[in-house]
């Protein structure tokens, strides 16, 4: 377990061999570092350099409000509010989808995506497709627990309570976020403020009053830094520790901070400015699922901000995540597909298009997959409150950048949106994108140290049909 103490303290040589002996599983972060060393160049790297951000719109968003619009249909099925042209020709996106459709030709759009359920759960990212593991745990046993340069968690999940302290956290009722499957806890998502296995192995021991001060638990972390570099201490130790200790006390914590980022950047992906408590009065569950619409708006373009900061530091699998307020059924819990794309879908357009403008600009349209998606998408049919209810038999799934073939549209839904007319893709092809993307799989066949059901599934799934 890594131990940092407050800076003001002295910084002992055992205090120090503690914190350089990051431990994950047994093995120490140094140990990590010294096995690759002497593996030295005999063997590729089983990781491809690219990372995935995993948007889970959870609670089902409507395809026909958001990148397979209907307008040639009857009234209770049409698409509501309209539709803009994309830069795509030919291609159109529901309205709220505005600053997307300017990206439309650095995108790909899948209108055939089904999966398979209309009821709640963490599909795609969890399920049976996945061997019931998070997709990032099924990267992590496979490729390591942290990357082996930075030391970053590879896989990561963030929630609104990362960016705000006192925002909601994940709501587990339909499962946990943090699940292995068959697979070692040890290998469970990172969740900053969710106590997961590996983070209670990084915890920063600090005097618990301030353990809850982010501001403080970072200038611990300089202020360590510094007295380690001023006091030589450091010296006596083989270059392994030493570079355990660059890794832990500079990349980490750099790559959580979003103070260390520029000002303009965090004001292009902000959503805080969607908040709107009016357009939420519909919903009269006491207060529980309003809070939803506040944290999600508030909250999610940070969260990809922070998304897009940890792929550059390393990190290879980040899932980002609110809660269920893409399930527009038009009930106590759920505003109608009219207020609810306003509420909903803005925010969303707005930081996702602000992540994709980024990584234009940063060149890494390359080395990072995003995905968005749900568990389900919605009837074709609105219902009398002006809701959309669970629907099995379509969902809407976008990709952006990691190398796939940009500027399409695959597969075509049937004329009223509920079901796939061509090139039928399931979650099992996602998560085959997915691992295809992450794991250079000609070379993770040849790993005989790895578990061979693990390899196996990695490397014989199907990915998406015309990505590559």
């Amino acid at each position: 377990m890594l131990s940092i103490f407050d800076h003001q303290r002295t910084m002992d040589r055992r205090s120090m061999m503690t914190a350089g002996g990051l431990a994950l599983g047994g093995l120490s972060l140094a140990d990590l570092l010294r096995t690759q060393a002497v593996a030295g160049g005999r063997e590729k790297p089983i990781r491809t350099g690219k990372s995935v951000v995993f948007l889970l719109q959870h609670g089902g968003p409507t395809q026909f409000e958001t990148f397979d619009p209907k307008l040639d249909v009857p009234d209770r099925i049409r698409t509501v509010g309209g539709v803009v042209q994309t830069s795509q020709p030919g291609v159109t996106f529901g309205s709220t989808m505005s600053g997307l459709a300017k990206w439309a030709h650095r995108m790909a759009i899948v209108r055939s995506y089904t999966s398979g359920s209309a009821s709640h759960s963490l599909r795609p990212l969890i399920g049976k497709a996945s061997r019931k593991a998070n997709i990032g745990t099924l990267f992590s046993r496979l490729a390591g627990a942290n990357d082996p340069k930075t030391g970053l968690p590879s896989n990561v999940t963030l929630f609104p309570n990362t960016i705000e302290p006192g925002a909601l956290g994940p709501d587990e009722r339909f499962g946990k976020f943090n699940q292995t499957g068959e697979i070692n806890s040890a290998y469970s998502a990172f969740t900053p403020g969710g106590g997961s296995t590996l983070q209670e192995n990084m915890k920063l021991r600090l005097p618990a009053k301030r353990f809850d001060d982010r501001a403080a638990l970072l200038k611990s972390l300089d202020g360590l830094r510094r007295d380690i570099e001023q006091s030589g201490a450091a010296e006596g130790f083989d270059k392994y520790r030493q570079q355990a200790f660059e890794i832990v006390l500079r990349g980490v914590a750099d790559a959580f901070d979003l103070s260390r980022e520029d000002p303009r950047t965090i004001a292009r992906y902000d959503t805080a400015h969607f908040v709107d408590e009016d357009r939420y009065s519909g919903v009269s569950n006491g207060g529980s699922a309003r809070r939803w619409y506040q944290n999600n708006a508030q909250t999610l373009g940070k969260e990809l901000l922070l998304a897009r900061r940890l792929c550059e530091a390393g990190c290879g699998f980040v899932t980002v995540a609110t809660r269920f307020v893409w399930d527009m059924h038009a009930d106590r819990n759920n505003l109608d597909i009219t207020r609810g794309m306003e509420a909903v879908g803005r925010p969303f357009d707005h930081a996702v298009s602000a992540f994709i403008e980024d990584c234009e600009e940063r060149g890494l349209s390359d080395d990072i997959l995003l995905v968005c998606v749900g568990e389900m998408g919605r009837t074709p049919r609105i219902n009398k409150n002006g809701g959309r209810d669970h629907w099995a038999g379509l969902a809407p799934l976008m990709l952006y950048g990691g190398g796939i073939t940009d500027g399409q549209v695959i597969g075509q839904s049937t004329r009223d949106g509920g079901e796939p007319l061509a090139d039928r893709t399931g979650s099992d092809n996602l998560v085959a994108t997915i691992l295809h993307t992450l794991l250079d799989i000609s070379e993770l066949r040849l790993r005989s140290e790895l578990p061979t059901n693990l390899v196996d599934f990695a490397s014989s799934g199907t990915p998406i049909r015309h990505l590559a």
